[in-house]
Formats: structure tokens, sequence, C-alpha cells
């Protein structure tokens, strides 16, 4: 029996031999099943095709022929879309969380001197080493760096024996951290659970909207007006009278400070009046509108509408002039009824078009990335590095993130879409690259050097991420600012959803955003010079 079964798992790996993509989307397939599978708090994500591809070429290593085109082709469509992500808010995040950032690249290089030290007291090969770096600290986009500037498959074991060591002790941190009562002197107070709210507004003295402080600082919009026995909708900057009724859109405070400054809050909410006023939130999928901010729309002229609020993924915004649209938003706008089929066109209103990706623009910001991924710089020694299918289309990404639009070329995406390509291009990376450092891995785990790699990849772990756990702290940072921080730093989501199952707070995405793309620079960046120090 136990020979029958035998021949039939030969059998299988013989016909797994002779169709590189049946392997490789057998692996993608069963590696995001294992990758669902609950170790505790820990899930592995999108790395449970890495290891499920090690077993695979581990036990059959002809399995991993063939897999380098998939894995610079996963490698380039995840670090491209994390590049379009993050470049819209990236100089903003850069502004508003310089410190942690700045603590984020100190801790980056306090993770490679660790590894220095570390790989040369244990006698551990430079190629494998900085393998361990990248495992340690999460980061696919680091190991192409070392993959390419060792010449070797053997970061990629590195990365599979670090990579657990480096969720599970980002696990634990987060955890201790996110719940810790510090005051936070220098972060801004959390808005879980606050969100919008819209109340009407009694009217007891004349005033123009100028006036109104909250209005003129965009603290709040207001939507309908009431006067008399007539509803519509307000025009921004007229003078408002006595009796007066109008609806304010924000967040509760200012809410209310803009009723006390116009008089009393009413028990009559006249947003229920849809006679002549209608109330919806309209899909942002017209082109036209991707990269525009809300006062270039000028809706207000147009159809005599105002918007008063975006959604974008689980972010509710209060829509401010200055506010930039992307494919996907939700818009709540007050509108004439007359006008409403008008500004649905306008802003397109198609859930079909929002799934759909520009292939043109895709393509172009692909392209870009890959040609200045291949420039090579020359590093001290005469050696030359490039930045490769991982920083090169991380930074264009970011580039053109940031630019939104170029003419009629739309570079943001839909978050839906973005998430999906982001996804779908990590699973195939970790597969092909599962299935090329099998034999290497076996290596590693089966002789010596399999635990001192483990203390290596533990130690680069806790003295950057607990570090950073520490300095945010010191900075005057919330618990759950600094959480989100770790999170990002080492840039698993497993890690920062840790830390959101524990507390509600949106400042932990925020820190996570913040860190994840920048981090993925510094790590990308310091990676050459371990493996220089190391040789």
């Amino acid at each position: 029996m136990l020979a029958r079964a035998w021949l039939m798992v030969i059998n299988v790996f013989d016909i797994l031999s002779q169709s590189a993509i049946l392997t490789f989307f057998l692996v993608v397939a069963l590696g995001a099943a294992f990758g669902q599978v609950k170790f505790g708090h820990l899930k592995f994500g999108a790395a449970g095709a890495l290891f499920v591809g090690l077993a695979f070429s581990a036990a059959y290593p002809e399995l991993g022929e063939g897999m380098s085109l998939m894995q610079t082709i996963g490698l380039a469509l995840f670090t491209y879309t994390v590049g379009v992500a993050a470049g819209a808010t990236f100089m903003q995040q850069m502004k508003s969380q310089a410190t942690l950032v700045g603590a984020a690249a100190l801790m980056t290089l306090v993770a490679g001197i660790v590894t220095v030290v570390g790989g040369k007291l244990l006698q551990i090969p430079a190629e494998l080493a900085t393998g361990l770096f990248t495992g340690a600290l999460t980061s696919a986009p680091a190991l192409d760096s070392a993959l390419r500037v060792t010449g070797s498959a053997t970061p990629g074991a590195g990365y599979a024996v670090g990579y657990p060591f480096g969720v599970i002790v980002g696990i634990i941190i987060v955890t201790i951290v996110v719940e810790r009562p510090w005051k936070g002197e220098k972060d801004t107070p959390s808005l879980a659970g606050a969100g919008l709210l819209a109340r009407t507004a009694h009217v007891q003295r004349e005033i123009n909207l100028r006036e109104v402080g909250p209005w003129a600082r965009e603290d709040v919009r207001m939507s309908y007006l009431r006067r008399g026995d007539k509803t519509r909708v307000i025009v921004p900057g007229e003078e408002l009278y006595p009796d007066d009724l109008v609806v304010v859109v924000g967040e509760e405070s200012s809410v209310l400070e803009t009723i006390d400054i116009l008089g009393y809050e009413s028990s009559v909410h006249i947003a229920d009046d849809r006679r002549a006023v209608d109330f919806e939130k309209i899909r942002v999928s017209n082109s036209d509108m991707a990269g525009r901010s809300i006062a270039e729309l000028n809706v207000p002229v147009r159809f005599g509408a105002i918007v008063t609020r975006v959604s974008r993924g689980d972010l509710e915004l209060l829509a401010k002039d200055e506010l930039i649209l992307q494919p996907g938003d939700e818009v709540s706008v007050a509108v004439p009824s007359n006008q409403l089929q008008a500004v649905r066109k306008f802003f397109g209103d198609s859930d079909r078009r929002v799934a759909e990706v520009d292939a043109l623009t895709f393509g172009l910001g692909m392209v870009l990335g890959l040609l200045v991924g291949l420039v090579s710089i020359p590093m001290p020694g005469g050696a030359m590095f490039s930045l490769g299918a991982a920083a090169g289309p991380l930074v264009v990404g970011m580039v053109l993130g940031a630019l939104r639009r170029t003419g009629t070329l739309i570079w943001s995406m839909p978050e839906s879409v973005n998430l999906t390509i982001r996804q779908l291009g990590l699973l195939f990376f970790l597969a092909a690259l599962g299935l090329g450092a099998g034999p290497a891995f076996k290596e590693v785990v089966v002789t010596s050097l399999g635990w001192k790699a483990a203390i290596v990849s533990t130690a680069i772990a806790v003295f950057s991420a607990g570090a950073l756990a520490i300095s945010g702290r010191f900075l005057k940072l919330s618990g759950p600012r600094t959480a989100g921080g770790v999170a990002g730093f080492l840039g698993q989501p497993a890690i920062m959803q840790a830390a959101a199952a524990k507390v509600a707070d949106e400042r932990i995405e925020s820190a996570y955003a913040a860190l994840f793309a920048s981090a993925i620079v510094f790590k990308i960046l310091i990676v050459p010079v371990i493996y220089m120090l190391l040789v």
C-alpha cells in the first residue's frame, strides 16, 4: 500500500516536471490556501506560496527550473502597485510623520549592523546572512536586491528561514505596544468611531457663510438650505437669515461649533426632505475626474450641487476643496432633483468601469519602472548596482502615483484593483522564489547553519523592531501609532492586523502606510552594503 502511494507521488512529480506553468499555479493555489491557515494569531498570507514552493523543490529540485521570469513579473507587479498607492500621500505622510520615518531609517541601519556582526561572529556565509536580513524584515523587494547583488539563490533560502521569525517577533511587539497607555503628546488624537455626522442648524441671526469660522477653515460642509417652505442646495458664500435651516456636515466637534455660531440645533432634519433636492452616493468611474480636486470640479456652478463627503475604502473623508479624487471613490452629493442624472453621468457611477484596469497607463508605468531598474549605479570598489525589478517599478510608481494624471493619462488606480494586482504579484514572486530556493533551503536547515540562522534572524527582528517601538515612546507618539509604525517597518499585513484586532484606531493604518513604502526603499539601499561588509 505504501509502495503504491509512493509511486503515485513520484508519478505526480513526473507530470509536474513536464509543465512548469502547471507546477507554478499549483504552488500558487496551495500556497494561498496554506497562507490562510491560522497558527494562533499568525497567518502567513502570501508567504504560504513561498513555503509550499520550498517544499516542492526541496523534494524534487528540477521543479524549480524556468521560474526566474515569473519571479521577476510578480515582483514588478507588486512593487509598482505599492508605489502607485503610496505616491499619492507619500510627501504628506513624510511631513506629518517625519520623526517616525526617520526612526525607521535608523532601525534599518541597526538591522544591518546586527546582520553583519551576527554573520561574522557565527561564521554565516555572506549570501545566506544577506537573505536572513531580508527575511527577518519580511521584505521581498529587498530580497530581489540581495539575489542580484550576490548572484546566488542562497539569499532566497535565508529569506525563507528568517521570515517566520520576523513575523512572530513583529506580532509579539505590536500586541504589547498597541495598548500601552502612552499619552502621545506629539500625536494627533484618534478619530476612530467618530466619523462624520450631519445636523440641521436653526439660524438666529443674519450672517454670511464666510464669517462662519469652521466653514471658512473647511472643517465643515453645508448642503441643504430651507428658507420659508422651500428647500434647495445652499450656495457657497451666500448670506444666511434668521429662521433659515441649514444642514452642517463634519466631525462632531466642528458641527457643534458651527451650530453654536449660527443658532441652535433644529429638531427637524431637513436632509430627509427629498421633494426638490436629492442626496446620492455616486461612484467615481469617469477617468476625467480622477486626479482632480473637489474645487476643480466646480460642481456648485455646473449643477447647483454640493459634494459633502468622499468614501474611500473604509475611510469617510470630508470633501474639502483640495481633496483629490481617486478612481473608485464614492462621493456624497446634495443635488437638485432635475440635475441628478447629469451629476451621475459627470462622475461616471459605474461599478464595472471601476473594476477595470487602464491597460495603457498600467503598461506604460511598468515599462518605465523596468527601464529605470536597468540603470546601473556605480558603487564603491568599482561594483555596479541597478535598482532592478523591485526598486525601479517602486520608485516610478511613487512618482506616477504622486502625479495622479498627465494630460489624459490616469496613473492612479482604483484601490480594489490595486490590492488585487498587488496580492497576485506577491503570490507569483514568492511561489517562483520558493520553487527556485528549495535545495539551498534544505542545505541550511539540515546543517549547523540552521540554528545559527534562527538566532541571527531573531536578533535582527528584535533589535530593529523592538528599538523602533521604544523610540515611539521617546518621540511622544501614541501606542497605536507606534504599533502601526512597527508593522509598516516590517511590511507584513498580518502584523498590522494583529494590532488592529486589539485596538480600533485609524492611527495604526496611517503609520503603517507612511512607513511601508519608505521602509522598502531603506532596505533595498542597504542590502548591497551589508553584502560587501560580509564578503
